[in-house]
This record gives structure tokens, C-alpha cells and sequence, in this order.
């Protein structure tokens, strides 16, 4: 039978690549992003018990309402703002499927979509699968900040989408108010929508506020934004996110969610609903306990020659190797997992034109534990590097 691959370049994702590859050579996995302690134990019970009242059938398409009330509750917490529960949140599959789903809403056939590289793997793959094409701006180590200047003279007649990831996974910066002011006055006068990913909402660094399109009043008009319960609650596994645009974008996300998911699994929307009832702060420490844990890990490599870069933000930090190898980095990590036992992810695969690269990212979403072991095989294996 004759078939022609929708995406014949794509192939697996680097996180399924390296994790393979880490349970091949037995190696310490601190490059994919999951926790490797549990979640809180209230948040089980819950689950349990939404189980046992029998919330087991097909929650409502665009998401139980008690979540989606729980979740405008959160953000109006979270920014001062007010969001409608009925008309403006969306549940998903995660915080990807949200993704998907908006730029299948946006995206036509020959429409063009901006990314900032390195960008998440998903963006590029949803909008060819739209029709469109992704114009792609490389942010340049060491800062990965963006240049408002480059996106003026990037942005064209078909532009349609701008995708914005912040806090930035894997370059671990935090866009300010100044760069969102930027940006809508660049697509003010344009037909332009912003996809803003922002997962890692309450994971900012060193007093840091996370700059929420929801609270620029100019881009809230035309963003969607797109949220974890996965990384705010330390269950990557329950695929629970959420979509938050208005009334009139939300129509058009929900149009493509209710033929590609439908709904999400009522049971742990009731869960989270009851928990964050229960302990509506649940998140507010997360930046705390994320930065201890960076910090940790920072002070544990500082000196290695895998120098920790300073990180502002999510649950991730990089680290140069500069001062052991100039090696590629798809070429060093691999002798990490082979010589180190350690694991980590590269940043070129999500460039579309890498440039020299001599950093890897290290995921601290882990326990104690693991960090000062991962710790200690990266300092001995640098340690005999800077001997050979």
C-alpha cells in the first residue's frame, strides 16, 4: 500500500530517545521532566474519593465545572483577574493537547507561526499538521533572550500565531512585563493571535513574578494561555491541563478539543477540584521548593566544570561543559550516560538550525536523593575528564 507520511522528518521525541537510552546503561535519569517523589497524599485521597462517590462517567466536554470554577478561583489568586468558568476555561489533556488544540483553531492552510528556538518539540509538528509553517527566531546563548528587533522583521502578511513559552523550557528564562509589552505593540495592528505556554507559571526564581498574558490587558484579548495541573501538582501522569482565552477563541479551541479528546478523565478533575477547595495555596510555595532544589543541585556542581547556568525559572537548569569538551552536544551526553550513569537533554534537537552548543539541561523536579547522587557522578566523571 502506497502512504505518504504527514511528517516524514519527525521522528521520536529526544525524551522517549534518552530515557531509552537510560534504562539501557542502568543511568540516573534527571533529564525528563517528572518528579521522582509522590504527590501529596491529600490529593490521593481525593482521587480515591471521587472514585468511590462514582464520579466514573464522562465528565462535560469542555470540563467538569466545579474544576473549571476552582481554576477561575486561581487565577483570579494568581493575577487579580476575573475569568468566566463557563465561557473562557477549557480542561485538557494536559497542558500538549491544549497546545494542539489552539493551533489547530488558529492555523490555516499557508498560514505562518512564530516559534523561539529551542522550542518545545510539539509547536512545529502541530502547525505543519494545520497547513502552516513555522518561522523559527533562535534565541543565542548564553541569555536565550529574545530580540523584539528580529521579530519585527520576521513577522509578515501570512504571520497568524506567536508562540510564547514562558517561563522557557529548556532555556529556564522568564519573559518580563517589558517583553509582553513588546510584543503587542509589534502585533497591535496585526491579525495575530498569541499562543502563550505557561506550564511552569508558579516555578519563578529570586522574587520573580510570572508575567501572565491573562494580566496584559492589550494581549489577554487575543492569547491563549495554557496551564499544568501536571507540573503545579507533581502529576505529570494525570494529564490534567487547562485552556484559558475568550469566550470567542475558547468556541473555536473547544470545536477541535470535542473531536480530539472530548473530555478528560472525570475522576481526577474532581480530585483536583476537591484539593485545591480544600488547600486553594496548594501551589504557592512551589517556587520556594523548586529554587531550594536548584540551588542544591548549583552549589553542588559550581567549580565541576559543568557550570550551572544561572536559571530564572521552571523545573530545569543547565549546566556548560565547555571547560571539559567542545564535543556536540548529542556527542557528550552520551558518553554522560555511558561513563557518568547520568542522563540528561541536550538543547540542540529543539533548534531548527542549532547553534554551538555546549550545554545540557538537568531536570530538578527530583528528590534530594537523587540530585546529591547525579551530583556526585557528574563531579567524578569531570573530575576525570579534567585529567585525560
Amino acid at each position: 500500500m502506497r502512504f505518504t507520511s504527514k511528517l516524514p522528518d519527525v521522528g521520536t521525541t529526544i525524551f522517549t530517545v534518552i530515557s531509552r537510552r537510560a534504562l539501557e546503561e542502568g543511568a540516573l535519569n534527571i533529564g525528563q521532566g517528572f518528579p521522582d517523589y509522590p504527590i501529596d497524599p491529600r490529593l490521593a485521597e481525593a482521587l480515591c474519593g471521587a472514585v468511590a462517590e462514582g464520579r466514573n462517567q464522562y465528565a462535560p466536554m469542555e470540563g467538569a465545572l466545579e474544576l473549571r470554577q476552582t481554576i477561575a478561583a486561581k487565577l483570579a489568586a494568581s493575577y487579580s483577574i476575573s475569568v468566566d468558568p463557563v465561557t473562557e476555561v477549557t480542561v485538557t489533556c494536559g497542558g500538549t493537547e491544549a497546545l494542539y488544540d489552539a493551533v489547530q483553531a488558529v492555523i490555516a492552510p499557508g498560514d505562518e507561526a512564530i516559534l523561539f528556538d529551542p522550542a518545545y518539540d510539539a509547536y512545529e509538528p502541530a502547525v505543519r499538521l494545520a497547513g502552516g509553517r513555522c518561522v523559527r527566531i533562535a534565541l543565542a546563548p548564553p541569555d536565550f533572550r529574545i530580540d523584539w528587533d528580529a521579530v519585527r522583521a520576521r513577522l509578515g502578511e501570512r504571520t497568524r500565531l506567536v508562540i510564547l513559552n514562558n517561563p522557557q523550557n529548556p532555556c529556564c528564562t522568564v519573559a518580563t512585563r517589558a517583553d509582553l509589552d513588546a510584543l503587542a505593540a509589534l502585533i497591535r495592528d496585526r491579525p495575530v493571535t498569541v499562543l502563550a505556554d505557561e506550564v511552569y507559571e508558579h516555578v519563578v526564581f529570586d522574587g520573580r513574578r510570572h508575567a501572565s498574558v491573562l494580566a496584559h490587558p492589550e494581549l489577554r484579548e487575543r492569547s491563549y494561555a495554557v496551564f499544568s495541573f501536571g507540573k503545579t501538582l507533581h502529576a505529570t501522569g494525570w494529564r490534567v491541563g487547562y485552556a484559558v482565552a475568550p469566550a470567542a477563541l475558547t468556541t473555536e479551541l473547544r470545536k477541535v478539543h470535542q473531536f480530539n479528546t472530548f473530555s478528560i478523565a472525570a475522576p481526577l478533575q474532581h480530585a483536583i477540584a476537591r484539593y485545591l477547595g480544600a488547600h486553594p495555596d496548594a501551589w504557592a510555595r512551589l517556587s520556594d521548593f523548586f529554587q531550594a532544589k536548584r540551588d542544591l543541585l548549583a552549589a553542588r556542581l559550581a567549580g565541576s566544570g559543568l557550570e550551572p547556568v544561572p536559571a530564572a525559572g521552571t523545573y530545569f537548569h543547565l549546566v556548560d561543559y565547555g571547560a571539559l569538551s567542545r564535543e556536540p552536544d548529542m556527542v557528550f551526553l552520551d558518553r554522560l550516560i555511558r561513563e557518568a550513569k547520568v542522563a540528561t537533554i541536550p538543547l540542540s534537537p529543539f533548534y531548527a538550525v542549532p547553534p554551538p552548543l555546549t550545554v545540557l539541561r538537568l531536570c530538578i523536579a527530583k528528590d534530594d536523593a537523587t540530585l546529591h547522587a547525579a551530583a556526585d557522578r557528574l563531579c567524578e566523571f569531570a573530575a576525570r575528564q579534567a585529567r585525560i
